[in-house]
């Protein structure tokens, strides 16, 4: 869908205008994704049609890996690559394949892939991710959820159960947002885990200073869907090694993502 100035901004408004009438977003939430105009960054991660996808059920999986530059000086470059991949390849093996679409948003606003079937994600290469840039955490987890929500709300709207999971993956605290707080993000998450059909979970990589547990947690991300690994490839593959077990377990059924979605990355 081409952006002609208000097509994007119209359309992805009008899925949260409609979310907010059913009840699914709170006036602030709706506030925090239209204040700004996020339309056209939001339309660029929606990805296949509702009508082209067979189903009737989906878990739309969703994955935001930091593109700053300290990932590239940390020497971890190599490593979020392979979870990455690692994450998709545990997805597009699992028996409920057909029913999970995936999407792939880096901190800075390159979308690797909208949403699409798990089984044709494009992997992150030496050719597509060179961290280089910043961390504008509010501002783009308030994308990343925006878009999350708007596609949730398309299946709704569709009569398909949606059911999401999405991951944030950074090394550092938020640097460089100019139109989100971390108030703003956890309005979202708050509306999101509410609802019983969405888990939100974040991957703070160590940098040695941050204390992740206490930024996310004003994202209003819960601890029990926190990884804080350390800054080792074989920590880093662990911790994705963990999301993705509770991605494929959250994929199964409706009474799965539930207990899921109470038990963390603890749930049995």
């Amino acid at each position: 869908m081409s952006d002609n100035g208000n097509g994007s901004k119209g359309v992805v408004n009008q899925l949260f205008q409609s979310a907010h009438e059913e009840g699914t977003l709170s006036p602030q939430a709706l506030q925090a994704l239209t204040v700004v105009d996020l339309g056209a960054q939001i339309q660029a991660g929606l990805g296949i049609k509702v009508d082209d996808v067979q189903a009737s059920e989906v878990v739309l999986v969703t994955v935001m890996p930091d593109d700053s530059g300290s990932i590239e000086a940390a020497g971890n470059t190599q490593a979020v690559r392979d979870g990455h991949n690692l994450v998709l390849d545990a997805l597009a093996s699992s028996k409920q394949k057909d029913a999970i679409l995936a999407h792939t948003r880096y901190w800075n606003g390159h979308v690797l892939f909208p949403y699409r079937p798990v089984a044709s994600a494009e992997r992150m290469t030496s050719s597509n991710y060179t961290p280089n840039l910043g961390t504008p955490l509010y501002d783009q987890t308030v994308v990343l959820l925006g878009t999350v929500l708007a596609k949730a709300q398309e299946f709704s709207q569709s009569g398909v159960v949606c059911r999401t999971v999405t991951l944030i993956i950074t090394d550092g605290a938020d640097m460089g947002s100019a139109r989100a707080s971390a108030k703003d993000v956890a309005t979202l998450v708050k509306d999101m885990t509410r609802s019983e059909q969405h888990i939100v979970a974040a991957m703070g990589i160590a940098d040695g200073s941050t204390h992740f547990r206490d930024v996310f947690k004003k994202m209003g991300i819960d601890n029990r869907w926190i990884l804080t690994p350390g800054s080792t490839a074989k920590d880093i593959r662990a911790a994705f090694q963990v999301f993705s077990q509770s991605a494929v377990r959250a994929s199964q059924a409706a009474g799965t993502f539930a207990q899921a979605q109470a038990g963390g990355f603890g749930a049995p």
